[in-house]
């Protein structure tokens, strides 16, 4: 059986895409190549990828499409884009998709590696440890089925929203420090990890508005503290 850590490559630069995918290859990887997001897409939907690297402009079908499109397949895989724009919109847009990082052109390879080692270091080991269940008001939230439940309603989040939720549980009527949560999560405190971190802020908000007991609020300068009349492990 082969074990080795599947990417789904899309590049539509033919040379590069052909680089790299040698390159991931060398490093032990199996790397698929697909030239533009419909074929990414149909690549996804045939196998079973640990990881997508995605370029953002791509005919057919772009990286934010195509990566919304394998979100709505499979809310946990990682994300990372390639890209040559540098606008803070557009990395911004990058992460309300989900991204889990985020690479402008140009960019070394070993770079590359690093960052989807780094990447599965952290959503490996996650996969490893106990199920946690916190009570948050009316709400029951597992960490280990990443499914938040209020009633019959079932929310299932995503894995940095997991994550961030968990942190502020773990921290529940205290103040959850800023930079922590930035290093626990993004590993990176810079600006573009918090601002990523400020995008989930806001997606947890409405996940959690079923409650009206529970809030997350901003401490200015500090932090975020998650407001909860009933938090248990």
């Amino acid at each position: 059986m082969d074990d080795r850590v599947k990417i789904l490559l899309c590049e539509d630069d033919e040379n590069l895409g052909m680089l790299l995918r040698e390159y991931l290859q060398a490093k032990g990887y199996v790397a698929e190549l697909c030239a533009d997001g419909d074929a990414g897409f149909k690549a996804y939907l045939k196998n079973k990828f640990d990881i997508c690297v995605l370029d953002v402009m791509m005919p057919k079908k772009d990286g934010y499409t195509l990566a919304s499109e394998i979100r709505a397949a499979n809310a946990d895989v990682p994300i990372i884009f390639l890209t040559a724009k540098t606008m803070k919109d557009d990395i911004l847009e990058g992460f309300k998709i989900g991204a889990d990082d985020y690479i402008t052109k140009p960019f070394s390879m070993e770079e590359l590696v690093l960052r989807i080692e780094a990447i599965l270091r952290r959503t490996k080991g996650k996969k490893t440890k106990e199920s946690t269940v916190y009570r948050i008001g009316n709400f029951t939230f597992d960490t280990q089925k990443q499914l938040l439940v209020i009633g019959d309603q079932q929310t299932k989040l995503t894995t940095k929203e997991n994550e961030l939720l968990a942190l502020l549980c773990s921290h529940a009527n205290e103040i959850l420090q800023r930079d922590f949560a930035l290093k626990t999560i993004w590993i990176d405190d810079n600006y573009f990890n918090a601002r990523s971190m400020d995008v989930y802020i806001t997606k947890l908000r409405k996940h959690l508005k079923d409650d009206p007991q529970i809030e997350i609020i901003n401490i200015h300068g500090k932090g975020y503290k998650l407001i909860t009349p009933d938090q248990e492990a």
